[in-house]
């Protein structure tokens, strides 16, 4: 076996979703999946956890799919709105609820589960409130199933903000239970759930928190990292100068050793693993174990890159071996 090795616990992953549900005081718990559940691995992830969640979150049509093939039986919600006729063949086809951002969004979604995103402030995905009701007609016009009403949190840990955000989707919240008045209203990921109270509504959105993390200005209490990374060593080499992998050495050493994971796995050439710079498929290091752990806080790794725990965490790839504890 040449693999780098991700090992992933699903135990881990349980506990946080059990905990950030005992902060919900009864709301639903969506577990958020997508990017192939932040690097976990969406199928294997939501199979474990489907039993403890109320449903699933993907970004796109395909991922959803992916999780009905897997026999995943609970209601899945693709985040990115509906724009083609194709997409909403195939949320048709595998029984997926699709979001809808617009009047020509909510047409397409004829005969379809849909939510109905409400931008109120992030300016990524939504219709504004003056739409509002013209999405409204459109659904109703063409047989569109609204289930839903939603809009998300861009700057959870600034107060002022959130309660602008929370005042502007009790509004748009208030026009879409007048029509369909078992709308289930959501606002909250990690974030409004750690928060609690009215941030709550009817259920949160939980990613980041799911995977052991917290958002920016958020504690991680009892969180816990579900993944950790390690390096197989391939040879170990007694030390012919200069180099040190694609670099000029800095001392000679007595041997070095190269290790099977490069940043072809995701791992950033502006963070040191050993000597001399990280290559695609591997890097050189005084080390000579058989593994060495290369990853197991995304918190600590995502500071040494300069990013944050979301990018840590999904760029690690396929190309390393899963292996699922739990």
């Amino acid at each position: 076996m040449q693999k780098s090795i991700s090992v992933i616990d699903l135990g881990a992953i349980s506990r946080n979703v059990t905990y950030i549900k005992s902060l919900l005081g009864g709301a639903k718990f969506y577990a958020v999946v997508k990017a192939d559940a932040y690097g976990h691995g969406a199928e294997r992830v939501s199979a474990h956890i489907e039993r403890l969640v109320d449903g699933f979150c993907v970004a796109i049509t395909e991922e959803g799919a992916a999780l009905r093939v897997a026999g995943i039986t609970k209601p899945v919600l693709v985040l990115t709105p509906l724009t083609s006729r194709d997409d909403a063949l195939a949320a048709e086809f595998y029984n997926l609820t699709v979001t809808v951002n617009g009047a020509q969004s909510a047409r397409l979604a004829g005969g379809l589960n849909c939510h109905i995103k409400v931008n109120t402030g992030m300016n990524r995905y939504g219709c504004p409130l003056c739409e509002l009701p013209a999405v409204l007609s459109a659904a109703e016009g063409c047989g569109a199933r609204v289930e839903g009403v939603y809009s998300h949190l861009y700057c959870a840990h600034i107060p002022k903000e959130r309660e602008r955000q929370l005042k502007l989707f009790k509004e748009a919240a208030r026009a879409v239970k007048a029509a369909y008045p078992r709308a289930f209203c959501h606002i909250s990921a990690t974030a409004g759930a750690l928060l609690g109270g009215e941030y709550l509504m009817d259920g949160v959105r939980c990613g980041i928190g799911m995977y052991g993390y917290a958002p920016c200005g958020f504690p991680r209490g009892e969180l816990r990292g579900a993944l950790k990374v390690y390096a197989r060593c391939v040879q170990t080499s007694a030390f012919v100068p200069r180099g040190a992998g694609y670099g000029v050495a800095q001392k000679d050493y007595k041997s070095l050793s190269a290790y099977r994971l490069g940043y072809a796995e995701g791992f950033s050439r502006t963070v040191p693993l050993g000597e001399g710079n990280l290559c695609m498929d591997a890097f050189v290091s005084e080390d000579n174990r058989d593994f060495i752990e290369v990853f197991s806080d995304a918190d600590e790794y995502a500071k040494r890159c300069g990013t944050i725990s979301y990018e840590a965490l999904c760029s690690v790839t396929r190309r390393s071996e899963r292996v699922y504890i739990s």
